[in-house]
């Protein structure tokens, strides 16, 4: 077997040709990022000077639990019409509740504070407008993500085949709803096809969580933790920030594997839009993505990338190339012999 630790289109054309209903694209490569992020170092060793954190992204996780902790008091007592909280919940709240979680992604690789011991907390501390505790057992399952992407199992960013089977590529329908339940895929989803034992930190992310649950019901009632929750799962669901699942790592040009967005909503979102430039380099935050870009704009104008996350939605609901099989996987010995091939090659 011949490996390459490039996207390669050649490198498809002993496996499926055309998306199906009963498995995912299976392929005989290592992922490419590390492999682009050595060619990028060789070419513009002036990169390295993007890495760290950048502690200003505190600011936005702040501005995003206090914004929402005011919506929260707003439609508790000024706010009668269910229409209009609902309304308030997609377009406010879902928006401030969506960018949480993607501030809890910068804390995943300590982008932020540069510091696991002070991002975990800042992590906790942003997971707050969110009502259910996720920042640690998101860390814990996201690092695999990049580690080993695409890998069977391991990579539980990729849908399970229950869900391949069941939402199925000639069903608008099928796919819509599969969408409106993002959030319970991405919470549950990990748990059931690769659980893990339970850690200490995520112990204490649950006593925070629901400590912050408690004195939000104390002082704004059911209708204030209602509003918290509908926030996260309409902003997680059919919402334009939600866009990114998709287009992250979802097949619409065949032989690449991720995919980048450089629309405006990377403004709300800690530029998690430059997602092969953030798999690339993990330790660069997202602020200085677009750095990263403009560096090296050779190794990533060329490739297939959105302007807006709407349409990937849409694009993925109707059309019959698009599923939950619409993702590359690779077998473990895969993954771990292209990483060899790459060791031997020499360090970056």
């Amino acid at each position: 077997m011949t490996f390459t630790t490039t996207e390669d289109k050649s490198n498809l054309k002993n496996n499926k040709t055309n998306l199906s209903d009963k498995d995912f694209y299976w392929v005989d490569y290592a992922e490419p990022h590390k492999a682009r992020r050595r060619k990028i170092l060789q070419d513009h060793p002036e990169v390295r000077t993007l890495y760290g954190s950048d502690p200003l992204a505190f600011l936005s996780c702040l501005i995003i639990v206090f914004g929402q902790l005011f919506c929260t008091f707003y439609v508790t007592n000024y706010v009668h019409n269910w229409m209009i909280f609902l309304l308030i919940a997609y377009i406010f709240g879902g928006t401030f509740n969506h960018a949480a979680t993607l501030g809890m992604h910068e804390c995943s690789h300590n982008s932020i504070f540069g510091s696991i011991k002070y991002d975990r907390w800042v992590g906790m501390f942003v997971n707050l407008p969110l009502v259910f505790p996720s920042s640690v057992t998101f860390r814990k399952y996201h690092l695999e993500h990049h580690n080993y992407q695409g890998v069977d199992v391991i990579d539980a960013d990729i849908p399970s085949n229950g869900e391949g089977f069941i939402f199925r590529k000639d069903s608008p329908l099928r796919k819509l709803i599969w969408v409106a339940l993002q959030p319970l895929f991405y919470g549950l989803r990990p748990l059931l096809t690769y659980p893990k034992s339970i850690t200490f930190w995520e112990v204490v992310n649950i006593i925070v969580q629901i400590t912050f649950d408690l004195i939000i019901f104390n002082f704004f009632g059911f209708k204030g933790l209602l509003y918290l929750l509908s926030s996260t799962l309409l902003g997680l669901s059919l919402h334009p920030l939600a866009g990114h699942f998709i287009a992250e790592h979802y097949i619409s040009k065949k032989g690449q594997e991720t995919y980048s967005y450089y629309g405006p909503l990377n403004l709300v979102s800690f530029n998690v839009g430059y997602h092969n430039e953030h798999h690339d380099f993990m330790n660069i935050p997202g602020s200085r993505l677009p750095l990263l870009r403009k560096m090296a704009p050779e190794h990533y104008n060329n490739l297939h990338h959105y302007d807006s996350w709407l349409k990937v939605v849409l694009w993925y609901i109707f059309s019959t190339s698009a599923s939950p099989f619409a993702r590359i996987k690779r077998t473990k010995d895969t993954h771990d012999k292209g990483m060899e091939l790459l060791r031997q090659q020499g360090s970056d």
